[in-house]
């Protein structure tokens, strides 16, 4: 009877293992799936950062005379 006993304390360890790696995997599955939406968000944020920049560019560059910035300072 010793041995079924150690097989039966055996067999509730190796269940309570299994569920707290099935909690384990649950929990990094959700983290990486918080972080892949937080990387599309952020994707997108930076192709909207990136197209407002060009647009900028294109409109500058389409102006008239120096910009302000490439204006030498009246000191000069």
């Amino acid at each position: 009877m010793g041995d079924i006993e150690t097989l039966r304390a055996e067999l509730v360890e190796l269940q309570s293992q299994m569920a707290f790696q099935d909690d384990t995997v649950q929990a990094l599955n959700e983290a990486i799936a918080s972080q892949q939406q937080e990387i599309m968000v952020l994707r997108r944020q930076l192709e909207l950062l990136k197209q407002r920049h060009e647009e900028q560019a294109a409109t500058s560059s389409e102006q008239d005379g120096p910009s302000p910035v490439d204006e030498r300072p009246p000191h000069y």
